[in-house]
């Protein structure tokens, strides 16, 4: 029903934003990723996804429309609740529940609080398809540079570097620079770590 909500910063919180719109105050849920674009605004235009129940008219609020559009792929997966797919894009970014999915990997998905293996698999299952004629493309080339960008992390996990910062960079490499090898993805790496 609601598209987007446009107006002033009332109060923010990592979980929740209150955006005045023409003398109305609107409750708005959020992920962290939300709340970390509209830290330090005073305005701002989140995309909306409405969720009615039987006890509560929910608004749930998103800067980027590709993040909603990840949110509603999540809630349509059967025992994924919009709090738990709320969690889910708090703990990774939108496209990096893409490529958990498109890749088979859920093992990531089930380092988010609450999602256990069948949940993961369900996702994965149910959404590979869908994120997969998305955007094609992209996700060709994300496939071939899988393989080595898992065999850099173990290594350089290996060699004693925190899990979550080495992929973090090991993601900009690959957007970057598309390395063609292990070696010449850690080799990168290690200079920027």
């Amino acid at each position: 029903m609601f598209e987007y909500l446009k107006g002033d910063i009332n109060n923010l919180t990592p979980t929740a934003v209150i955006v005045e719109n023409h003398g109305m105050g609107y409750f708005i849920n959020i992920t962290l990723n939300t709340y970390s674009q509209l830290s330090g605004h005073t305005s701002a235009q989140l995309y909306l996804h409405q969720v009615i129940r039987d006890d509560a008219h929910l608004l749930f609020g998103f800067k980027e429309l590709k993040e909603r559009e990840v949110f509603r792929l999540l809630i349509s997966v059967s025992g994924v609740g919009a709090n738990t797919a709320r969690m889910m894009l708090s703990s990774l970014t939108s496209e990096e529940v893409k490529k958990a999915i498109f890749s088979n990997n859920s093992k990531t998905l089930q380092d988010v609080k609450g999602i256990g293996t069948k949940t993961a698999q369900r996702i994965i299952i149910e959404l590979k398809d869908k994120i997969g004629k998305e955007d094609e493309m992209g996700e060709i080339v994300l496939s071939l540079d899988n393989t080595i960008r898992e065999e850099a992390l173990s290594a350089l996990v290996m060699l004693g570097f925190a899990k979550n910062s080495i992929s973090k960079v090991l993601d900009k490499i690959i957007k970057a620079n598309a390395p063609t090898s292990v070696e010449e993805l850690i080799k990168i790496a290690l200079k920027q770590l």
